[in-house]
Parts: structure tokens; C-alpha cells; sequence
């Protein structure tokens, strides 16, 4: 049975102190959970003042701690919903940042359309800026099965659950995030890698020519939250804090 208040688990999350300035909070991708930045935090931990930063992630519903079940469509209503809920209980005080990676930078676009209150930036970590070419393209569709065949080798399982299949259909696919994401009025940072396969970074500069509010930062690397993207966010959220 879903909960009637649907929520986040919370699995990092550094504190608060009587300096806090900013907090981030951290959204991860699919077929993952919020320990993709298990090797961020500990930079960001070595590297920025946690006195004044406080850093939090939530798994997804359907991935690590959260709630997982049938009765979810998990769609952006579902994960939006959670995320908000989460977020309030946190009481937060300061503004906020959030990072989200591949689908989970949708899902903190669409939360920055809803609720745009108190954020001060979004940082976007290889989101997979698809556009209406792209589907229509024949190896979209090839590219997407590859997809799905490179993650069932590390989940053999993974192609029968309906968290993942739910969230490509309703999330990843939707034929509007590229046009939502031109839309955005929240100042928003794109943080992607040179060799990212997945992420058809060509309709990146048009988004930047779209949308003033849009700027990116090329890096070496794929897909995943590796090192040379999460020293890029570590200066900038340097750079935030000594605003």
C-alpha cells in the first residue's frame, strides 16, 4: 500500500550548525541510490567548509532505503511530492542548492518549476538533454536498448522491476524535458563529461543560446559522478560561499 505521505530516505546529511549558509542537497540517477556521492561528500568533507555548507541526499523512491512498491507510478508527481515532503522536514534556513545526476536532474528541474522559492541553484550532472529529433531518430531507440542491456549486466533483475521501467517511461522519455528545461528561471549550472555517451550533449550550446539563466562546464569522463565532476561543483560551491 503507498504511504499516504510519501517521503524520502535520508542517507547523508552533515548537520546544521550555527554558521550554516547554504545547503545542498543531492538527487542521484536511476538504477542507483544516494551513495553515488559517497566519494563527493568525502571531497566536499576534505575540501569546503562544512560549518557553513550542510549537505544532504535522499534515495529515490524505488532505489536503496526509500519506499518501493507497485502501487507507484514513479512519475514526477510521486518523486516531486517526496522530495518536497523531505525537504520541509528539514527545516532549512539557508537557501539551497540541488544536484541532481541523469534522472535526477529532472526530477530537480521539475522541482524548481514548482517550487522555486528559497533555491539559489541548480547543478546538473550529465542530465540527458534529449530532444524531439532525438527520439525520432532510429538509434535513439538502438541507444536506449544498449542502455537497458549495460545496466541488467550489473542487475540481472533490473528489467523486471517496475521502479526502473516506470522511471524511464515517465521520467527519462518524457518528450518534454528538453523544453522544460529551456524554460528554467532558477540559475542552473551544467557539469558533464566529454566522452558521456548518454546525455546528447550536442543540444547543450543550443540550451545555453535558449536560456541566459543556463551555463555548463566541460570535464573529462562519461557518465557517472566521477572525480573531475565533483571537484568542478566543489569550486563552485566555493565559489557560492565566498559570494
Amino acid at each position: 500500500m503507498k504511504p499516504s505521505h510519501l517521503t524520502l530516505a535520508k542517507i547523508h546529511d552533515t548537520g546544521e550548525t550555527n554558521n550554516l549558509r547554504l545547503t545542498v542537497i543531492l538527487i542521484h540517477g536511476i538504477a542507483s541510490n544516494a551513495h553515488t556521492y559517497d566519494k563527493a561528500l568525502e571531497y566536499f568533507g576534505n575540501n569546503l567548509n562544512l560549518d557553513i555548507i550542510r549537505f544532504v541526499s535522499f534515495d529515490l523512491l524505488g532505489s536503496g532505503d526509500s519506499y518501493s512498491g507497485d502501487d507507484l507510478e514513479y512519475n514526477y508527481d510521486e518523486q516531486i511530492t517526496a522530495l518536497h515532503n523531505s525537504i520541509k522536514a528539514l527545516d532549512i534556513k539557508t537557501p539551497i542548492i540541488l544536484v541532481g545526476h541523469s534522472l535526477g536532474t529532472f526530477i530537480v528541474t521539475r522541482y524548481a518549476h514548482r517550487y522555486p522559492d528559497n533555491l539559489k541553484r541548480l547543478i546538473l550532472v550529465s542530465p540527458p538533454v534529449y530532444t524531439e529529433k532525438d527520439f525520432a531518430n532510429p538509434a535513439f531507440t538502438i541507444g536506449i536498448d544498449a542502455f537497458k542491456k549495460a545496466v541488467s549486466l550489473k542487475n540481472p533483475k533490473i528489467l523486471r522491476e517496475k521502479s526502473f521501467n516506470a522511471s524511464m517511461e515517465n521520467i527519462i522519455l518524457k518528450k518534454d524535458n528538453y523544453s522544460v528545461l529551456a524554460k528554467i528561471t532558477t540559475p542552473t549550472i551544467i557539469v558533464y563529461g566529454n566522452d558521456d555517451q548518454l546525455i546528447a550533449s550536442y543540444n547543450i550550446p543550443a540550451l545555453i543560446t535558449q536560456n541566459p539563466n543556463i551555463t555548463a562546464h566541460k570535464t573529462i569522463g562519461r557518465h557517472g559522478v566521477t572525480h573531475d565532476k565533483y571537484k568542478l561543483i566543489n569550486n563552485i560551491l566555493k565559489e557560492e560561499t565566498n559570494a
